[in-house]
């Protein structure tokens, strides 16, 4: 049971940097859960890629249409909580996405060439764009049902930032306000060897995860908090070197999905390391921020990667639970550390 402020003390403000990983987005939800139900803590800005995009706009969601006042926070809290459930819940009912769309896809090239050996040997041949010409995705149906876009894009508190990958540069692009849309998060959540390319004033986009995943700059130039806390759910470290050809491919995307996070940690590091020599002065373009991380450890290292695509209910209940204790441990831990330092060490090699 938490501990509640009384009415004279202010919650500390944190902005949440979430991570992207499929189904593993699961746990997020079980991170965000437990955080909502501590009224220690208020939000400041929500930033996401992929299945972290899908789990920021669901919590931001509960933000509309309540009251100032105390009830009106409460209220607020209790909406986002059960926004992310519908949305979690809804991806149980739709089964594994990728289930779906395979599923889909199979059924059309039994359809066109009628066998399946020769349907496994053209399948790897085949984009999206022929495999599912009516571009079948249930995530978007799910999302337009649940989630209030329009009211979104006037949401002035928390910000919300989602980040989609440009297939032509390479580069990240980030979306709020009025550009935040479900075309933009359908575009952070384009897996390009599943779905079809997300196109948005005539460019093409795949998901945020290979570009910035998930953004931290918007909250730190956007935003006010100075302690931005990272929900991290593509592990970090392996314990044992994969030898085996899946285990090798599970890790290369791994790595692929945390190199841009790292990059943008070590960057945070260098330019607190320059203020506080004096290097730097500190002002509207940079500023100390106070990082910080919640990720699945050791729990989400041994599910295997073939778990990122699996919706069932018991599958996703696991995750949910893991990351509500996640984030249970670190507020014991952690939660006096907020507004004063960092506790987000990256490991030496």
């Amino acid at each position: 049971m938490y501990t509640f402020p009384s009415p004279s003390e202010l919650p500390k403000r944190l902005s949440l940097a979430l991570q992207g990983g499929g189904a593993h987005g699961a746990f997020t939800w079980g991170v965000l859960d437990s955080l909502l139900q501590d009224e220690r803590i208020d939000f400041d800005g929500l930033s996401g890629a992929s299945a972290g995009a899908v789990n920021a706009v669901a919590m931001a969601h509960g933000y509309l249409g309540h009251a100032p006042g105390e009830a009106g926070r409460r209220a607020i809290r209790t909406s986002a909580r059960e926004t992310l459930r519908q949305i979690w819940e809804g991806v149980v009912s739709l089964g594994s996405v990728g289930a779906l769309t395979q599923n889909v896809m199979h059924m059309m090239l039994n359809a066109s060439v009628g066998g399946h050996m020769l349907q496994s040997a053209m399948a790897p041949w085949m984009s999206p764009s022929q495999m599912n010409p009516m571009d079948i995705n249930p995530l978007r149906k799910l999302l337009a049902t649940h989630i209030d876009f329009e009211g979104l894009a006037r949401l002035h508190s928390p910000r919300v930032f989602v980040s989609a990958t440009h297939v032509r540069t390479g580069l990240a692009r980030v979306f709020s306000g009025r550009q935040l849309d479900l075309q933009s998060v359908m575009a952070s959540t384009c897996l390009p060897m599943m779905f079809r390319t997300v196109e948005i004033d005539g460019e093409p986009y795949w998901d945020g995860g290979y570009s910035s995943n998930p953004p931290l700059a918007p909250l730190i130039k956007q935003c006010d908090a100075q302690d931005i806390l990272v929900v991290q759910i593509n592990p970090l470290q392996r314990h044992e070197t994969p030898h085996a050809q899946q285990d090798i491919l599970d890790r290369v995307n791994e790595l692929t999905f945390n190199a841009s996070l790292l990059d943008q940690i070590r960057n945070v590091e260098f330019i607190n390391h320059l203020i506080e020599r004096g290097r730097m002065q500190e002002g509207e373009d940079y500023r100390r921020i106070r990082l910080h991380r919640i990720d699945g450890g050791q729990a989400l290292e041994d599910l295997p990667a073939s778990s990122k695509v699996a919706a069932d209910g018991d599958t996703i209940e696991h995750l949910f639970n893991l990351g509500h204790e996640a984030a249970k441990r670190w507020l014991k831990h952690h939660f006096d550390d907020v507004g004063l330092h960092s506790t987000l060490r990256l490991p030496k090699p």
